[in-house]
């Protein structure tokens, strides 16, 4: 798949109206698994749709201390999303949710600013940023290399605008469906405040 393929994984975010959202993707894992590693209230976990969702949470949806969270399963990734907060970015919660597996985090702001981080068994080993110049961190900071750089993610050089989202779907096949337009139930919960 290249970055010009008319259904991409995650066009949602490249035509809908989305200031803000962190997403956490993890390779074969239960969504409620999932949130508990993340630090998910249990007392908020619970199975909704959409007008539950709206209905239990209100304006707290878009809470950036202790952020409701979305779960769902596209292929072999479980994903969470977060419309407020960027629990998945922190290295605490990374590492915990790639335990004995992978996970890829990606924020979006509107500076704008697309930051991804990529995890496996709770090392992280690739981390960059969009808000200026690409510097690739990490333990294996050079690991995508051959996959970014078609895409123009390319270090010491700006990245195109929704660079990041082909990164995504290129080196992890991963793809997010619309939970809104489904209807369907999903695992939900406010997220704890991450501990200073």
């Amino acid at each position: 798949m290249t970055s010009t393929d008319a259904d991409r994984g995650l066009d949602i975010f490249r035509k809908g109206d989305f200031p803000f959202y962190t997403l956490t993707f993890v390779q074969d894992m239960a969504p409620e698994e999932l949130l508990t590693r993340m630090g998910v209230d249990l007392t908020t976990l619970a199975l909704r749709d959409g007008r539950d969702l709206s209905d239990d949470f209100g304006d707290d949806l878009f809470d950036d201390d202790e952020p409701v969270v979305t779960t769902g399963i596209d292929g072999s990734w479980t994903w969470a999303w977060e419309q407020g907060g960027t629990h998945g970015l922190d290295e605490r919660i990374l590492s915990a949710v790639s335990a004995s597996t992978e996970a890829v985090a990606l924020h979006y702001n509107e500076k704008p600013l697309h930051w991804f981080k990529y995890a496996v068994g709770g090392e992280i080993l690739v981390d960059f940023h969009t808000l200026q110049a690409i510097e690739l961190a990490g333990q294996e900071p050079s690991r995508l290399e051959e996959i970014m750089r078609p895409l123009g993610l390319v270090t010491g050089q700006v990245a195109p605008l929704y660079s990041v989202l082909g990164l995504v779907e290129n080196a992890f096949g991963i793809r997010l469906t619309n939970p809104w337009e489904a209807g369907d139930e999903r695992w939900s919960g406010r997220l704890l405040p991450l501990p200073d």
